[in-house]
């Protein structure tokens, strides 16, 4: 079944599963599949339609986006989604080129903000990390991520186990503040300096070890895992 994360919640409660499952895993890789096939315009290294819904029959596609949206949002998309530092000259560049004829194909944006670039990492692509952006934000998978992770807690019996394996910093970071404040109750939302009366934590969660990276095995046998992190946790009473 093809759903969202972010619909975990309801897809337990259909099956009257909620708070019996033994263990959740959440993968929240783009499969290769995904990424090797040109028609779901994902990938700049090869051209085709400029979609990157993981759904097409639901959303906006990144063509639409791209299409409509102020040049502010873009560059918030870039640098937001994509840790990309010259978002801004970047979505300036593909708002004025807009303009003249739309975007509809992968090549044509990749070239676009390849030439707006100005400084180049070495061994990647110069529209890597804009591309990154606009496929988080079109599928909205921050949010979905977060939505998914409170589900996975509900649905879990005590003792169960919950993994997640997240390929890039936003997504680990999410994960680990999230299993942090089920620990510790510690939050980012409150400055450090505010006064709050105390009251005793009771613990949601046990972290199983630390973060585990791929071995040399496992990338000599799949490069794409160089950026995976797994993070394991257990629930508690």
């Amino acid at each position: 079944m093809q759903r969202s994360f972010a619909e975990l919640g309801a897809e337990v409660a259909e099956r009257g599963m909620a708070g019996k499952v033994a263990g959740v895993l959440l993968d929240l890789g783009v499969s290769s599949p995904q990424l090797d096939d040109p028609e779901r315009g994902f990938s700049f290294m090869n051209d085709g339609p400029l979609d990157m819904r993981m759904d097409p029959t639901r959303g906006v596609s990144a063509a639409q986006f791209i299409a409509t949206a102020p040049v502010e949002e873009i560059a918030r998309v870039f640098k937001e989604y994509g840790e990309e530092r010259f978002a801004g000259r970047m979505a300036r560049a593909v708002v004025e080129r807009r303009e003249l004829q739309p975007f509809e194909r992968t090549a044509d944006l990749a070239e676009v903000l390849k030439v707006a670039n100005p400084a180049w990492e070495k061994g990647k692509n110069p529209a890597t990390r804009a591309f990154q952006g606009l496929r988080i934000h079109v599928n909205n998978e921050l949010g979905d991520l977060e939505a998914g992770l409170e589900a996975a807690l509900e649905a879990l019996e005590v003792g169960g186990r919950l993994v997640v394996i997240s390929f890039h910093s936003l997504e680990d970071r999410i994960v680990k503040l999230f299993m942090r404040r089920l620990v510790k109750g510690e939050s980012d939302n409150l400055p450090r300096n505010l006064p709050v009366r105390f009251e005793a934590f009771v613990p949601k969660i046990k972290i199983h070890g630390k973060a585990q990276f791929a071995s040399e095995a496992e990338l000599k046998a799949n490069p794409r895992s160089r950026s995976a992190v797994m993070r394991v946790a257990e629930k508690l009473r």
